[in-house]
């Protein structure tokens, strides 16, 4: 997959009050199924949200996530691995946050990451990368044995719109806490970094695909991301539980 030949933003016949009515509709359906879901107890789902910075993954949990049960609901953000999570094996502190059954977790970034930086910054050889690409396989299948169902999200967002966001981010006062120095020196490294996912998606996609969301524009971004995620808990044999005898 090259991520070039895909476009950024929303086609251009769709009509952006119309897709937000859409939007609506599915945040409803989804905060009804997330009922179900959470009351049954059958499986869990993880939601993997990657992209580069300022791409709009924080957004995209506030308005996607907005309606559902927080009981039933969790998310995680990966950063910078601590000096004790750096002692272990790169995916011992993502396992002890993956979802008991009936849970939705988010992981606003993910194991992905310690195939993404190492592999740019060349922390680790690719030798390392290639073995790493292997056990996240062998992690998300054991995941989806015991009942976990993953969807994993790219937010694609085009070199112009990332920079302007991170403009924002020093400009407006409401949105500079999020404003990273590292933020402008990484921007210079986009090439390198869309490679690298470029190889993710061949390495560690047959099995569980990825969802390429063209983030531009916040409104389609949110619906492909609603869309896919009450798509796959409709088509779960969702029930609330009966009666206990």
């Amino acid at each position: 997959m090259k991520l070039a030949t895909i476009q950024t933003k929303a086609p251009s016949s769709l009509d952006k009050e119309t897709i937000r009515e859409k939007t609506q509709d599915l945040l409803n359906d989804l905060k009804e199924l997330q009922d179900v879901f959470y009351a049954l107890k059958k499986n869990s789902l993880l939601v993997v949200l990657q992209g580069l910075d300022a791409s709009g993954k924080d957004g995209a949990i506030k308005k996607v996530f907005t309606g559902v049960n927080p009981m039933g609901c969790t998310v995680k953000p990966f950063k910078v691995p601590t000096a004790d999570e750096a002692s272990h094996d790169f995916l011992w502190r993502v396992h002890q946050h993956t979802p008991a059954k009936g849970m939705i977790q988010i992981f606003n970034r993910s194991h992905y990451e310690d195939v993404l930086v190492p592999r740019v910054e060349k922390f680790v050889n690719r030798t390392t990368i290639k073995k790493r690409y292997d056990h996240i396989n062998n992690f998300e299948q054991l995941l989806t044995d015991s009942g976990t169902i993953i969807l994993k999200f790219f937010l694609y967002v085009s070199e112009e719109e990332q920079l302007k966001r991170i403009q924002e981010r020093i400009t407006n006062p409401k949105k500079h806490w999020k404003y990273d120095p590292s933020d402008l020196t990484t921007t210079q490294k986009r090439d390198l970094y869309l490679e690298a996912y470029e190889e993710i998606f061949e390495h560690c996609g047959p099995n569980l695909p990825w969802t390429i969301v063209p983030s531009d524009q916040n409104w389609y971004k949110e619906y492909v991301i609603a869309k896919t995620i009450v798509e796959t808990l409709k088509n779960l044999d969702l029930h609330y539980p009966g009666k206990q005898h």
